[in-house]
């Protein structure tokens, strides 16, 4: 298991775990970021992620990635 954050780009990955408090794991899973579900990596600008979730793409921020582990 590993965060989102060291994940390649153009890989996907299954989510195992989210972390935080339970107001972020909250967002997050608002978001479409849920154990059992899919991700993937599409670009890192500035070390925000862009990412594929349920066939969106959603920007986050490297602190919230390192709470989604793959």
């Amino acid at each position: 298991m590993m965060p989102l954050t060291l994940a390649d780009s153009g890989e996907e990955h299954i989510i195992k775990r989210i972390g935080g408090s339970p107001k972020v794991k909250k967002h997050l899973e608002s978001l479409g970021f849920v154990p059992g579900g899919n991700v993937t990596v599409v670009n890192i600008l500035a070390g925000n992620l862009i990412v594929s979730v349920k066939g969106t793409r959603i920007a986050i921020d490297e602190n919230m990635a390192k709470k989604i582990m793959v």
